[in-house]
């Protein structure tokens, strides 16, 4: 009898294929997020959980599991919406997806860079609403990219990656962090490290790649953009809660910064109203990660987390969040 396997969102084929091949697998069925309700019925008696980002996993959830539950397979890196504490304390794994979208969302990153500062969102709706008439020396005139400077919040994976891709635009990388890396990794993409008030005073584009914790919520806020230069422009790939979103508002329309280019927003899926109606911001709909392969590699590590912990009985899972409930 396989083991039964709640997960919360259709996943690409080539991960379902591996999770129906190896568990009995129950499927939202729906192309929705779940309800809260929908949620705890579904994870009743089940042996392992595969949730998104969207679902939340907390002590009510996993009383609503009970105790066959073995093993919380989280869809995502980051893992904000698990209580990893309450997991631990039952003695469940929990388990992420890292390192293998860091360049498909740097990707994006970069992405969001270029067409927020060379406009061409607000260019493809004005060509294709049939407004073009010839070619105009102040026509969609934006800001170049090459030869600024960039500045990273976090330097992680992604924001390693990202400072790779600003070296093909001879761009200035700057960049802060709780401390500096190492030297030789500073140099592979000419990184300096400076603290967060001089990034801001200094670069062209701020791009945020810090994970979600107490300490980054709000990381970017009104003092913060007020350091900002006023033709300077913010990116965002990181969570929306780094970014207190009415400060931004407030910003963008003081003319305290250039623009935004945005995947994540503070109270998902709700964006604030008065960015969807600014040019000088591109939004997004959370896709940083969303490219098929990317997705499926996802999909592949949150299966083999499950078939360790469920099929193979090996502990800890490869990718565990609390590997100390098997000290």
């Amino acid at each position: 009898m396989k083991p039964k396997v709640f997960v919360t969102r259709r996943l690409p084929q080539g991960a379902m294929d591996v999770l129906e091949e190896n568990f009995d697998i129950e499927c939202n069925p729906y192309d929705r997020v779940l309800t809260r309700e929908e949620l705890l019925a579904g994870v009743a008696g089940k042996d392992g959980i595969l949730p998104l980002l969207t679902d939340r996993i907390d002590d009510e959830l996993l009383d609503a599991a009970g105790e066959q539950l073995k093993i919380v397979a989280n869809y995502a890196v980051g893992f904000n919406n698990i209580d990893v504490p309450a997991c631990t304390a039952r003695k469940i794994p929990a388990s992420n997806t890292p390192g293998v979208l860091t360049d498909t969302t740097a990707d994006l990153a970069m992405g969001l860079l270029l067409a927020v500062a060379r406009l061409i969102v607000p260019a493809d709706v004005y060509a294709r609403a049939g407004k073009y008439e010839g070619w105009a020396p102040l026509l969609f005139v934006g800001a170049d990219v090459h030869h600024k400077t960039l500045g990273l919040l976090g330097f992680g994976r992604i924001g390693f990656a990202m400072a790779k891709r600003a070296a093909g635009f001879d761009m200035k990388v700057l960049y802060s962090d709780v401390a500096p890396v190492d030297a030789q990794i500073e140099k592979q993409v000419g990184a300096t490290f400076v603290d967060k008030e001089t990034l801001l005073r200094e670069s062209d584009f701020v791009s945020v790649h810090v994970p979600l914790t107490p300490e980054t919520r709000h990381i970017m806020d009104a003092p913060d953009f007020a350091l900002m230069k006023p033709e300077a422009y913010l990116i965002n790939t990181a969570r929306g809660e780094v970014v207190h979103e009415a400060a931004l508002v407030e910003a963008l329309k003081r003319g305290q910064i250039a623009g935004a280019g945005l995947d994540v927003f503070e109270f998902e899926p709700e964006i604030h109203p008065e960015l969807k109606a600014m040019d000088n911001v591109v939004i997004l709909p959370h896709i940083a990660s969303a490219s098929l392969e990317t997705r499926t590699k996802m999909g592949l590590i949150a299966a083999d987390n499950l078939i360790a912990v469920l099929i193979e009985g090996k502990t800890p899972p490869p990718t565990c969040l609390n590997p100390e409930i098997y000290e």
